[in-house]
């Protein structure tokens, strides 16, 4: 993994705290371009069919035209979208994550994009798995054990002072221990990266793209947990990611029009 100036780091949050985001209004004109960078990425990690251009002509238009790939497609974009109009005005209510937050937030991201073969077993948007998924090195809390699993992280998460790294390392945990709980028969990665930057957001810390080119790093540090417990894998690449998602904004739309390109 690239090494990132922890002083670029320490700006790009000094910059974000001094946003004014009291209302709903505001936090939309800052996450602008941001929510349709997460979405996009956040997806096509998982199904390479998504494409940008696919991703903003339904966050901006709420349709797409002429598209003739899987439905699953352009369904996974749509509760995209959905999830983050829901989530918008509790950021700025700053509302606690709780059990019931974490299954609306995976209801509303895969309301119907479970597979056959899952929907037949039992398993639903919303609920927590009914059979032992893993993924990983065996990573998975037991169907029975995820309800304590979950109850115990979101009680980790209060009362937590926004001093030096401690936000940044919780959200880090946060994402870590919920991958390796992997509470859901599906969608379990989408439910994360939208909890760590709802974390973020809430406790006064920019979100991330966990961009589709640095998947693997990523992977990696969620594996380097998986085995040994230890966060300052992830937590670095969290750091770079912050500096790049905040880049300037030349920089940004450079990124932009790779992605365009890519997919002409």
């Amino acid at each position: 993994m690239e090494k990132f100036d922890n002083h670029r780091y320490v700006e790009t949050v000094h910059k974000w705290k001094q946003k004014e985001i009291k209302d709903v209004s505001a936090l939309e004109a800052v996450l602008s371009n941001f929510s349709i960078l997460f979405a996009y990425n956040s997806g096509v990690i998982e199904n390479p069919e998504i494409t940008y251009h696919t991703t903003r002509e339904i966050f901006e238009n709420g349709k797409v035209i002429n598209f003739t790939g899987d439905v699953r497609t352009v369904l996974e974009i749509r509760n995209q979208k959905i999830c983050y109009d829901w989530l918008k005005d509790k950021i700025v209510k700053k509302a606690v994550i709780t059990p019931k937050l974490i299954k609306e937030i995976h209801r509303k991201l895969t309301e119907g994009t479970y597979d056959e073969g899952r929907y037949n077993r039992g398993e639903r948007p919303g609920e927590y798995k009914k059979h032992d998924y893993v993924v990983g090195n065996d990573q998975g809390a037991l169907p029975n054990e995820v309800p304590f699993e979950i109850e115990e992280l979101c009680g980790e998460l209060r009362d937590i002072p926004d001093k030096g790294d401690i936000i940044i390392k919780t959200a880090a945990y946060l994402h870590c221990k919920f991958e390796n709980t992997h509470p859901f028969a599906d969608g379990n990665g989408r439910v994360g990266r939208t909890l760590m930057n709802y974390f973020l957001m809430t406790h006064g810390h920019p979100p991330i793209v966990v961009r589709n080119e640095t998947k693997n790093e990523y992977y990696n540090a969620l594996g380097c947990y998986d085995k040994t417990g230890e966060l300052d894998s992830f937590v670095a690449y969290m750091k770079k990611e912050t500096i790049v998602t905040w880049a300037e904004p030349t920089q940004v739309k450079k990124r932009l029009d790779c992605y365009l390109e890519s997919e002409k």
